[in-house]
């Protein structure tokens, strides 16, 4: 969420949370490169606004927003859900 309240704040425009994780990697990479020297190119994939979202970003923002870790359990449960896929 972090990454895409900076990316707001810098470009204006809302990223969904899912565009968030791929501008987090890429400022992760660019800090790197920043820090070795490495000149790159970096490329990401905007693939989504972030309208539906904000009320997450509220709540991000004004600190009501919860990490939640899925438990060994909750994604053995998750799984037994999918359609098996043959082989």
């Amino acid at each position: 969420m972090e990454a895409g309240r900076l990316f707001t704040q810098t470009e204006g425009v809302v990223l969904a949370p899912e565009t968030a994780h791929a501008v987090k990697a890429t400022i992760d990479i660019a800090r790197e490169c920043k820090k070795t020297g490495e000149a790159k190119v970096i490329l990401f994939n905007y693939s989504g606004h972030g309208l539906l979202d904000l009320q997450a970003y509220d709540d991000y923002m004004s600190g009501k927003l919860v990490d939640f870790e899925a438990t060994e359990n909750m994604l053995k449960e998750g799984l037994k859900a999918l359609p098996k896929i043959p082989e």
